[in-house]
């Protein structure tokens, strides 16, 4: 059974988090991915921990939590692109691939020869992604980018958090970096797009993935109602301003989310919580007479909520088919018998010797399932790869390992 994307090469020039969860995409779905590393440091979230222990001195290693959620299944080759001879090797390596993707500032690549006007002008069926903050043009397009930065710059932050006059309001960002992987999956998605329209027309080209774009597409329907409407969607924290109730409760033992907007989810809730009549109340009657009188409305479901146990009201919604869950943390996350059930946790061996777990890969195919590999250490391809890839004898690898190329 062969993988989607078996005998694609890609030679990955990419750090941090968007660049590497898009080529973790493509090794997932089969591709030999080359990630080029610095020797002896790598790339920069091998120093971000937590960090893997080394088996035999139990120090941390530089296999760091943030480096293994990024790059499983990839072959990582230390070169030193800013020597000659490490660039000329990196070039070489580029000209066996299908596709580089690379996020470094714009035009920094040239001096090394590893831009795309040089490279596909030596080939030019290659695909060619660049991942940046605000795109190949336009007057930001020099300017370094972080997650953080563009969570504000392109509106998620002002959409996310409490309002201004609610306690601890203000913007807010999510912990998760998420501008980071909306443009890590719309590369992907570019990449996949650009292999397909080679396979019908022998054409190679290149893919402009911006963070700016990305994280301004993702605002979604909040984007599209300023753009009717002229008016910036407000912060409203927990609350869904289309659907009431639809908000966080506190239970005896936790919180608990009820998303009941429709008139029947909202008269069986009512029914669970001992409160059959408050349907009939002309506030709460429909969608919108609840979203006018929602502060009425959360008070007074609050109040049948508050002494009740979270698992035993989970259990009495769910029967009665009214949206509900926990919010969990991530333990109870990995405890959830859904998330078992779903083997969202794989095992895999790591070249330390040791086992690490590792979230699997979402997609599901029931013709080519992912087969996943382990993160690689530091280096840990580097001499197979150059042997293999550009016929380098080993008097040559070890004078590169000398030389501290590779």
């Amino acid at each position: 059974m062969s993988a989607i994307l078996e005998g694609i090469k890609i030679l990955d020039l990419t750090r941090v988090v968007a660049g590497p969860m898009c080529t973790q995409i493509l090794a997932d779905m089969g591709a030999t991915v080359y990630k080029i590393e610095k020797p002896g440091e790598g790339d920069d979230t091998r120093r971000m921990g937590p960090f893997l222990k080394d088996p035999a001195t139990g120090q941390p290693s530089n296999d760091s939590a943030l480096y293994l959620a990024y790059n499983r299944g990839k072959h990582s080759v230390t070169v030193d692109i800013a020597t000659p001879e490490g660039a000329q090797l990196v070039r070489d390596l580029a000209l066996r691939c299908d596709v580089v993707i690379e996020n470094y500032k714009v035009g920094s690549l040239a001096k090394y020869g590893l831009d795309e006007a040089s490279l596909r002008g030596l080939k030019p069926e290659l695909i060619y992604c660049s991942v940046t903050g605000f795109g190949q043009t336009g007057p930001y397009a020099p300017k370094p980018a972080y997650d953080f930065i563009l969570q504000g710059m392109a509106g998620p932050m002002s959409t996310c958090g409490l309002p201004d006059d609610q306690p601890g309001g203000g913007p807010m960002r999510t912990s998760i970096p998420m501008t980071d992987m909306v443009t890590g999956l719309y590369a992907t998605i570019g990449i996949l797009g650009a292999l397909m329209h080679r396979q019908k027309t022998g054409e190679g080209q290149a893919i402009d993935a911006a963070m700016l774009d990305a994280t301004v597409a993702f605002n979604g329907h909040l984007a599209v109602g300023y753009l009717m409407s002229g008016k910036s969607p407000k912060r409203v924290g927990n609350t869904n301003p289309i659907a009431s109730p639809s908000e966080v409760f506190d239970c005896a033992d936790g919180l608990i989310i009820i998303a009941a907007g429709n008139n029947g989810q909202f008269q069986q809730l009512c029914a669970v919580l001992g409160a059959p009549d408050m349907p009939t109340d002309p506030r709460f009657a429909t969608n919108m007479q609840r979203i006018a009188h929602r502060s009425e409305l959360q008070g007074a479901l609050q109040a049948l909520v508050r002494g009740r146990s979270r698992a035993q009201l989970l259990k009495q919604l769910g029967d009665a088919t009214v949206p509900a869950g926990p919010i969990n943390d991530m333990a109870l996350v990995f405890a959830d018998p859904q998330t078992q059930h779903r083997q969202l946790v794989v095992e895999l061996p790591h070249s330390s010797g040791q086992t690490v777990r590792v979230v699997r890969s979402p997609l599901n195919w029931s013709a080519s399932p992912v087969t996943h590999k382990a993160p690689p250490s530091l280096g840990e391809h580097s001499v197979q790869t150059l042997r293999d890839e550009l016929g380098l004898s080993e008097a040559q690898l070890q004078g590169l390992i000398r030389k501290g190329i590779i």
